[in-house]
């Protein structure tokens, strides 16, 4: 909703931007950072070890690319929950509770033999990442209601951050310890230092948990599924990020088909990794001062095109850059994406709501995206038909973005 103290609508109060910050809100950033960054290493962790990981599970490619498709389709599955969730247990709860699902999930890989013993652990682990996803901006936006913004930029950050932690760290692990159990095992840790960071920060004020639950469960009921925004939001945040979860697939697989070596083509898509980090958190603090968030979403989407471009016109002239380009926009885009949903209303409890239905939505729209992106490029014979897909995807969200303007917020519920 647009706040009444803003006599210009473009802008956020000019005390949201200036005021400092107290040492306990630094506490709950660093809290927040030690989450997010449990998020992805399930994921990321299984591509750099596949080779091995099929050799002694026998699992086909087929299985194997459920390793990392089916945690993401849970992802958006189990953010439709999030309201059940918040009501049962409360979204502090709920937070805990998904942060033990992943540290479960990732310990039970020291002793899973076999390919249905890991698909079980990467559905209980992308369960646990959606709830987390889901009920952790909601408390994010009441913590941080006027840093709404920086808060989202750091979670986002140390989410791509993790990931590419994952992907770096679970090889060296597996090569000290002799096993490829403890390169997937060794992010229980992590896992179980967020779980106590968590429980810390919270068991000091139990009392407003209480309240909150207790307000969450009295929550005026709110139907997303019959709100035309919160479908745009879903689908705008899905399609965007389906270039991520594409790039993530195939760009490898691309340039190793250039005479690129495996390692090479890793080091581009971990130099990916590194540009999203840093865009995830930079381009929403550039748009925290401003109240439209428009025209910095099409700043990010811009580079994502510029990016998917050069790929196709010119992937052997500076690979590095056009995934750098690309990362960039895919980073920030994603985390201004999910503070323009917030930014639809003051309520946190009407944000979360919102927030969970945007990434349940999404990420089952950005797990199909790889798949579909696999078929254009058998149909066509080359990964450029897959680019120009994700390209022609990105210039439709540019033209979905002119949607989000700050006085459609107030009316998106009618």
């Amino acid at each position: 909703m647009t706040p009444p103290s803003s006599a210009n609508p473009t802008h956020a109060p000019a005390h949201h931007a200036t005021a400092a910050l107290r040492w306990q809100d630094v506490v709950w950033l660093g809290a927040i950072v030690v989450i997010g960054i449990n998020l992805r290493p399930l994921l990321t962790s299984i591509s750099p070890l596949m080779t091995t990981i099929r050799a002694a599970t026998g699992l086909s490619f087929y299985g194997a690319s459920l390793l990392t498709s089916l945690p993401v389709v849970a992802m958006g599955i189990g953010a439709f929950g999030a309201g059940a969730l918040t009501r049962t247990v409360g979204e502090t709860r709920g937070v805990a509770l998904g942060l033990l699902a992943i540290a479960l999930a990732c310990a039970a890989r020291w002793s899973a033999s076999t390919g249905a013993a890991l698909l079980a652990t990467a559905l209980l682990a992308g369960v646990g990442v959606a709830a987390i996803q889901a009920l952790l901006p909601a408390v994010m936006k009441q913590r941080f209601h006027a840093r709404v913004p920086l808060a989202m930029g750091v979670f986002s950050a140390s989410i791509m951050g993790g990931g590419g932690l994952g992907a770096s760290l679970s090889p060296w692990v597996s090569r000290a310890a002799q096993s490829w159990h403890a390169g997937l095992a060794v992010w229980a840790l992590p896992a179980c230092v967020a779980l106590l960071c968590w429980w810390a920060l919270n068991r000091q004020s139990p009392s407003n948990g209480a309240a909150a639950h207790a307000a969450s469960a009295h929550a005026v009921p709110l139907s997303l599924w019959r709100t035309r925004r919160a479908w745009t939001l879903g689908l705008y945040f899905g399609i965007v990020n389906g270039g991520y979860t594409s790039l993530v697939a195939w760009l490898p697989a691309f340039y190793q088909q250039r005479g690129v070596s495996v390692a090479a083509s890793g080091s581009l898509l971990a130099g990916m990794t590194v540009f999203q980090a840093a865009a995830a958190l930079l381009l929403p603090l550039a748009a925290a001062s401003f109240r439209d968030r428009r025209p910095w979403l099409m700043l990010g989407l811009t580079a994502q095109l510029a990016g998917l471009l050069g790929l196709i016109v010119w992937p052997d002239a500076a690979p590095l850059l056009w995934v750098g380009v690309a990362g960039a926009g895919l980073g920030g885009t994603f985390s201004l994406t999910l503070v323009t949903a917030m930014d639809h209303s003051a309520d946190h409890r009407v944000a979360g709501k919102l927030i969970a239905f945007t990434q349940g939505v999404g990420f089952i729209v950005a797990a199909i995206a790889p798949v579909v992106a696999g078929l254009v490029r058998g149909w066509s014979g080359s990964f450029g038909g897959a680019w120009i897909m994700l390209a022609g995807c990105v210039v439709a969200m540019i033209a979905v973005g002119f949607l989000f303007s700050p006085r459609s917020y107030s009316a998106w519920r009618q």
